[in-house]
């Protein structure tokens, strides 16, 4: 009880504390751009430049890949957001929406809050060593959203708006979060392979800087919630949270356990591709409907919602673990 109230204390405060800011500022008591892009970007920057780098390359230090399998797990993660994304759009078919409201569901379909929600989770439920797994789970997320999701998001739009097709592998090249996600998992299996032993403290540390990371994302968020408009597409958003909440983590954890997880380590890695391949839409999956044109409103309504049903969900997803 004490894991799962403490997940949703740092999931609530963040998004509390991010949305307060925002309503101060559009009421002129807090002096800022009305937009809050420089505070956003700051404390996302610090988080996935700076705090998560450290507490990925601590744990897979010290993680112990006893078994081949495992080197799987990114295929499996792969396979969950390409679930999730076809099933949206095929939703949208059945659904038969206007493409600009088909793409919006389409890109709340593939695009997961995997780094914030779902490490922090993966952390306070299962400890360092499961954390270890997540930015091996991970691995081709961005790599997907941007060189697979959002062309295909843009093809939804009548507008020409968005970048020419020939600078986005440039972009995902130079990106700086793909570097230093990347980086960070490369330095971590070079140190755990020199078999030098990893500082005392970092257990510590991990156990700091792994929530206030996922605080300080939270907390940009939260600076761009917006609840208008969310009654209208209450049943786009509810095709989302089955997708994400029932279908994907069904097939990913059916994979997970054919392939053996469930025999390794207390279950410790089907634990957290269960937990990591159920999680709610990604707040980047707002960027291609705004930047293409697409139906925000339902964007913003399937991110909501997904959100929101995280109170039914976490308890869920420690009753499951609970299982194996």
């Amino acid at each position: 009880m004490q894991k799962l109230l403490y997940s949703l204390s740092i999931i609530t405060i963040g998004l509390v504390i991010g949305y307060i800011i925002q309503r101060l500022t559009l009421s002129n008591i807090i002096k800022a751009d009305k937009s809050l892009k420089k505070p956003r970007k700051a404390l996302q920057s610090i988080a996935i430049l700076i705090l998560f780098p450290i507490s990925t390359i601590g744990a897979l230090w010290d993680f112990s890949f006893s078994d081949m399998s495992l080197f799987l797990l990114p295929i499996i993660g792969m396979i969950a957001i390409l679930l999730g994304g076809f099933s949206a759009y095929f939703a949208g078919k059945l659904l038969k929406y206007e493409p600009k409201q088909a793409g919006a569901l389409f890109s709340c379909g593939g695009m997961s809050n995997i780094g914030s929600i779902g490490a922090l989770i993966v952390f306070v439920f299962l400890g360092e060593k499961a954390f270890a797994l997540v930015p091996i789970y991970k691995l081709f997320e961005q790599i997907i959203y941007y060189a697979v999701w959002f062309p295909i998001a843009k093809s939804f739009s009548t507008s020409k708006k968005g970048e020419k097709d020939q600078n986005k592998f440039l972009k995902i090249v130079k990106d700086p979060y793909i570097l230093v996600a990347t980086l960070s998992i490369v330095v971590g299996i070079i140190l755990n392979l020199t078999k030098i032993e990893r500082p005392a403290f970092y257990s510590n540390l991990n156990a700091v800087i792994i929530p206030v990371g996922s605080l300080f994302l939270l907390s940009s968020i939260g600076m761009a919630m917006k609840f208008s408009k969310v009654k209208d597409y209450i049943k786009p958003a509810l095709v989302l949270s089955f997708i994400k909440y029932l279908f994907v983590p069904f097939v990913a954890t059916l994979i997970a356990y054919l392939i053996g997880y469930g025999q390794i380590d207390n279950a410790m890695p089907l634990k957290v591709v269960l937990i990591l391949s159920s999680v709610p839409v990604g707040f980047i999956a707002l960027v291609p409907p705004s930047i293409y044109d697409l139906d925000l409103d339902l964007a913003n309504a399937g991110w909501l919602v997904s959100t929101i049903f995280l109170i039914i969900v976490i308890p869920l997803q420690m009753l499951a673990i609970s299982f194996f």
